[in-house]
């Protein structure tokens, strides 16, 4: 169970106070380790956010020193328990003593909440001094589709919350070191890859350029995961079948573990948030025929990014595979785009099974770095 951060803080040396625009609770704390590696003993992380996400071998930096800011903005919904709030639009603020001018904002994969890139993107760009923000995305857990009014609501709101906390992030860094920062970028896996093609294409001039790893494709028409998803449940175990679905030849061994732990539940998750009144079974589910246009389109892509875009995705995603998601969103950016996309052979959706099938994964977690120092050196 995470410290109470209020007691957390006051046994620590205190801060200046800093103001996080339109907040409506923050906890600031200066210190030792803004990493996970000081970070967990103090209850400024979660490690269950950040579990499975990464290989077991990697090794991240550590020793960060500077000042954390945890809180939430008003929001109705409370699936998330942190710190005992029960309180959604939770985020993360974390500012390096040592500040390199930049700053790095991110929303989480799948349905976690803040502190899920803390291991796999935090700790690195706090290493190198940039400042760092994540959001919740202003719903959590299994119950995520129950926020909202009406179907798409509620993953419409996961890009108003990284835009608002892009906003007060700057504002942060500001009061924190007397000037916005020179660079902001944008960052995430999976659903937060979806977050930063969004986020470049809507709210491009928050931005100087993202890094998406095996972003969520969402789209009215055409390929998305509750048109391969379905198609992929009926066929198993057939792999022709799976095949067609669009998962590659060459990730068969993985497609059981995926069947049992993410197929139908993932279809069940976002099928339930974008087209609530069916009932019947995941492998039925007929997108071209139940037609929820009007909820994809609220959180539909174009492909119109206005900023430098890298986007990293492996072949042997075995969730979302690449021939139904980056392969095609690729083509919906076109040419004539600032974008640049790494298809990593061997790379699949989950690095924690690179420790499960070393000889035939390759974990996507050092191609994120390099394709981020990749967009460091094409910015400036």
């Amino acid at each position: 169970m995470l410290v109470p951060l209020t007691l957390v803080a006051s046994l620590l040396t205190p801060v200046p106070q800093l103001t996080v625009p339109g907040a409506e609770r923050a906890v600031i704390a200066t210190l030792d380790d803004l990493t996970t590696a000081g970070t967990t003993k103090t209850g400024h992380t979660d490690p269950a956010d950040w579990a499975g996400l990464h290989s077991a071998a990697t090794v991240n930096p550590a020793g960060v020193p500077g000042t954390q800011i945890d809180g939430y903005f008003p929001d109705t919904s409370t699936t998330n328990t942190t710190h005992g709030w029960n309180h959604d639009s939770q985020f993360v603020i974390r500012l390096p003593d040592d500040w390199n001018g930049g700053l790095v904002v991110s929303g989480t994969p799948g349905n976690r909440e803040q502190y899920a890139n803390d291991y796999t993107i935090s700790d690195w760009v706090l290493s190198k001094g940039y400042a760092f923000a994540a959001t919740d995305k202003g719903n959590v857990g299994v119950n995520f589709h129950q926020d909202g009014r009406h179907p798409g609501d509620a993953i419409a709101e996961w890009n108003h919350r990284l835009t608002q906390l892009t906003v007060a992030a700057k504002a942060v860094v500001g009061q924190r070191y007397g000037q916005k920062p020179r660079r902001t970028f944008v960052a995430g896996i999976s659903n937060g890859g979806y977050l930063v093609r969004w986020q470049l294409e809507n709210r491009g001039w928050l931005y100087d350029g993202g890094v998406d790893w095996e972003g969520t494709l969402w789209r009215v028409k055409g390929d998305n995961l509750l048109s391969f998803l379905p198609q992929a449940l009926k066929a198993y175990p057939d792999e022709a079948g799976v095949r067609a679905a669009g998962f590659a030849a060459g990730s068969e061994f993985l497609w059981p573990f995926h069947r049992q732990h993410y197929w139908e539940l993932t279809q069940q998750l976002y099928q339930k948030e974008l087209d609530p009144s069916y009932q019947g079974a995941a492998a039925d589910y007929d997108y071209d025929r139940r037609r929820p246009y009007a909820a994809v389109a609220k959180i539909a892509l174009t492909g119109r990014i206005t900023k430098p875009l890298i986007t990293i995705h492996g072949t042997l995603d075995a969730l979302l595979p690449i021939s139904r998601g980056s392969d095609v969103y690729a083509k919906m950016v076109g040419p004539h785009r600032p974008f640049r996309y790494h298809r990593v052979d061997g790379g699949n959706h989950l690095d924690s099974l690179v420790d499960v099938h070393p000889e035939r994964l390759k974990p996507m977690l050092p191609v994120f770095r390099s394709a981020f120092e990749e967009l460091e050196g094409w910015v400036s």
